[in-house]
Parts: C-alpha cells; structure tokens; sequence
C-alpha cells in the first residue's frame, strides 16, 4: 500500500513474491528455515521464526544440508546431508537466469523475497518511454541490476566485493543480456558517489541494499546507522532532474521500516511523488506463515 508524503502517519505493508517457480519457503520454525532452490533443499537460521514447524521432522531431515551459524556475522559452516550434484547450480525467475550455490556463508546467492522488487522495477522502467540510468549500489550478485537492464535500462552496478562482481557478471552472460549496457564497478559506495557529483553524472533510479557492517575493497568501513544518513544525501546529489525511483532494503539492523520511510521522506521532501515502506516477507508453503527477512522503503514520482 502507498502512502503519500505528507503528515499522516505510513502505513506499513508486507511484501512477497508469488511467481517463483525455482524456489519455496517449505516450512519455517524453531528458529529454523526449510527452503527448495532449485532441486536442492536446505536449513538455514532464522531467529525471527520462534514458532514450531508445521511440517513432520522427517520432511526436515531430506534436505541436502544445513547451515550451522557461528557467533560472527553471517559466520558458519554448512553441513551436508547429502553431496551436491553441482555447487553452483542454475535457477531462473521470470527469464531471469542466475547461478545459486552453497558457498562460504549463509547466503545463497540470491535473495528470493526481492522478486517483489525485481518486479516493481521493471514495471516503473516500463511506464517511461525515455533512455533511463539506473544506479545499484551494493549490488551483490545482480539480479537487480539485470531485472533493470531487461527493462531496457543503462545501469551502473557498484560493490565493493569483486567476488559478488564476478558472479554478477556471469548471471548477466546466463541471462542472455551481454549487451545491455552495464557498468560493473569494484568501489566503496560513498566514495563512488562522490566522484560521480564531481563528474556530473545522473540516474533516474536508485536501488540501495546495505549490509548491517561492511569493508570497502580498500577497507573502507561501512556501519549503516553511522553512514546512512550520509549516503542518502549522497544519492540525492547524483539524482537527476526526472527521477523515477528509489528502492532500499536493509537486513539484520535494530530499527523498523519507519526509519527507511522517514529517511526517505526526508530525503525528497522537495521532490513530492509517493513513498510505501514495510517488511519483505517470504510464505511458506506448509502453513501459509510469513516469515518476515527485511524492512524496505520505496519512493516513485
């Protein structure tokens, strides 16, 4: 649901994706999730989910592995059931076709409840008729800069990892969309935004999904509630004169999606449009439950 900008308090929305084919929440609960990409299921943490699984152990225990955390970020080991038949496997969504694996880290590659914005993208990009730049920074492996650039979009994606670069890249190639017109840069978010002030360039569209903590590649340190309100000014400079969107997500912080939405709002108060702010959620195939992953703000004029 949208709200508009103005006085009235925001009304919150919860989000998911109903067209995945490749993938499915099976189940959730004990702190647990049971999750199908591809032809692989897997258990991953899930903290939030302080409920009990819907499903009988024994559909828990045919999964291919489990994720067992450590006390660091994202830390852990992945303990497999079963050997893969491949790691990195190939999933699509909506001719979207892109690499999953099970790597280093509780990721997977690709973050299923942001089909919600893969597609609201795309439907933004499509309602304008004019050549449209579009920035994603902390791009990850890409499938928002792809959905972007299948809309017809010249996109500039930004990481500070070159790993995640790389893997964007190849999800390009297996998307057939080597010739869009992408950008791929290894950089540290703020600096590159900075530079792109000095250069006079512009985008008509934002997407923005940082990390709790990070490094930049030259160990640049990123802390989101001590540089977020810094990079969101920093956006703004690089905004065009017609900006069509801005999108964030955030995972894993201490704060609700008021704090995205008021960001926002103060942010592009001059600039009118509409802002919608929530949870992204992913349902489960067994109880209909939805889990809730992240908290997101979007603004369109």
């Amino acid at each position: 649901m949208i709200t508009s900008l103005s006085s009235t308090p925001p009304v919150i929305s919860i989000l998911y994706p109903q067209d995945w084919e490749d993938f499915e929440l099976l189940d959730s609960g004990n702190g647990q999730k049971l999750e199908r990409y591809g032809n692989y299921q897997f258990i991953r943490p899930a903290p939030q989910a302080v409920w009990k699984p819907a499903l009988e152990e024994k559909f828990w225990q045919t999964s291919q592995g489990i994720f067992q955390p450590t006390g660091q970020e994202s830390g852990g080991v992945w303990k497999f059931n079963q050997p893969l038949r491949e790691n990195p496997w190939k999933m699509s969504y909506k001719g979207l076709k892109f690499q999953a694996f099970a790597g280093g880290s509780r990721h997977m590659g690709v973050f299923p409840e942001q089909a919600v914005h893969w597609d609201w993208i795309k439907d933004n990009l499509a309602q304008n008729k004019k050549p449209v730049h579009v920035l994603n920074l902390f791009g990850y492996t890409g499938l928002a800069t792809l959905s972007a650039a299948s809309a017809g979009a010249q996109v500039t994606h930004v990481d500070a990892s070159k790993k995640s670069i790389s893997l964007a890249r190849s999800n390009q190639e297996l998307s057939k969309l080597e010739k869009s017109p992408i950008r791929w840069i290894v950089d540290d978010a703020i600096k590159f935004l900075r530079r792109e002030v000095r250069r006079g360039n512009r985008y008509e569209g934002i997407i923005l999904d940082p990390p709790k903590f990070g490094r930049g590649p030259k160990g640049e340190v990123w802390e989101f509630f001590e540089l977020f309100s810094v990079l969101m000014q920093e956006c703004i400079n690089v905004l065009s004169t017609n900006p069509l969107f801005i999108v964030v997500t955030a995972y894993a912080i201490q704060a609700s999606s008021l704090s995205l939405y008021y960001a926002l709002e103060n942010a592009l108060k001059n600039l009118g449009g509409q802002i919608s702010a929530g949870e992204l959620a992913l349902k489960e195939k067994s109880a209909g439950r939805l889990l809730s992953l992240a908290i997101y703000a979007r603004w369109k004029s």
